[in-house]
């Protein structure tokens, strides 16, 4: 099992920046002392009532904190995005880290962010396959042309090719059936999200396995998940330290639509010790290890990415 550490940068519009900042590259220092594996973060626009710090220049400054640590986007909204530009600033991060770098893509579901970056909803995923087929082509490290239905390239060749052979992995997100299907077919392994319950996910990662099936591709040696997680001395301590701050977390959520993606009903605006239930890792360290046990036996995930801070 492999654990990684999910750098979130969310801070309340009252908090210094900066600040919040050191604290999170302190976090990465220690995750590196104890044996973390990786680092991933995430990305959002537009991200009120929250600061946010755009993932690929954050973890060009996390990557001398993460000294022998893999480091990767967990996600980054690739539709909105340009591929070719992506592809340069994954390549530039997979040197700059020593070829550590993983590719962590999505489509997002915050309406606010496709309207602002002039993207309808329903090109979405098409614009997100089209993209990850321009930037494989692109690692290639050969001049390219390229016509699709939304990228165009003539003689494109990539300014500096990744240090991974053949290229960086690429875990693709997804929340709904469709999306994990997607994962199947184009991604190197499903990035499971951290709000679905045990018993869904459950259901989808037999959705999972029959696309990659289909594929013609086997189960991939790497597979993470992502959690919530928090542990204390005992289990009641642990949720009356973290409830104020995963409630509201989960509020705002709801508020950008979050629900949306799932293909299952998940109201997430409820009492956290009905929330936490078979989705988050909270109690004593022995409660913890167990469900993380359960989530191994359960799913077959090996490298589980803990969340384990929220805004305030």
């Amino acid at each position: 099992m492999k654990f990684g550490l999910f750098a979130l940068f969310q801070a309340l519009l009252e908090e210094s920046a900066s600040e919040k900042l050191g604290e999170l590259l302190a976090q990465v220092g220690a995750a590196r002392r104890y044996g973390f594996d990786s680092i991933l973060v995430g990305q959002h626009y537009l991200s009120s009532p929250y600061q946010m710090l755009q993932p690929m220049p954050l973890l060009g400054r996390i990557v001398s904190e993460a000294a022998g640590m893999r480091i990767g986007s967990g996600i980054i909204l690739l539709p909105l995005l340009n591929p070719v530009a992506i592809a340069e600033e994954a390549a530039t991060l997979d040197v700059i880290s020593g070829g550590r770098f993983i590719l962590g893509v999505g489509s997002g579901y915050r309406e606010v962010e496709d309207r602002a970056l002039g993207v309808a909803k329903s090109e979405k995923a098409r614009r997100l396959v089209e993209a990850l087929e321009v930037i494989k082509l692109l690692w290639k490290g050969q001049a390219i042309d390229f016509k699709g239905e939304f990228f165009e390239l003539e003689n494109a060749k990539i300014s500096v090719r990744p240090i991974q052979k053949p290229r960086p992995p690429i875990w693709m997100a997804g929340n709904g059936d469709k999306a994990i299907m997607s994962a199947a077919r184009f991604g190197d392994a499903w990035l499971v999200n951290p709000h679905a319950t045990l018993s869904t996910l459950i259901r989808q990662v037999r959705i999972y396995r029959d696309s990659l099936k289909a594929a013609g591709k086997p189960f991939p040696d790497e597979f993470p998940i992502m959690r919530e997680a928090y542990t204390a001395e005992n289990e009641q301590r642990a949720f009356e330290e973290v409830r104020p701050y995963l409630e509201a977390k989960y509020k705002t959520y709801t508020a950008w639509g979050q629900e949306t993606a799932f293909s299952d009903r998940d109201p997430l605006t409820r009492p956290l010790s009905e929330l936490a239930a078979d989705r988050f890792v909270i109690g004593s360290p022995s409660q913890c290890t167990e469900e993380l046990a359960r989530y191994a036996e359960k799913l077959g995930v090996n490298h589980v990415i803990v969340r384990m801070s929220w805004p305030g």
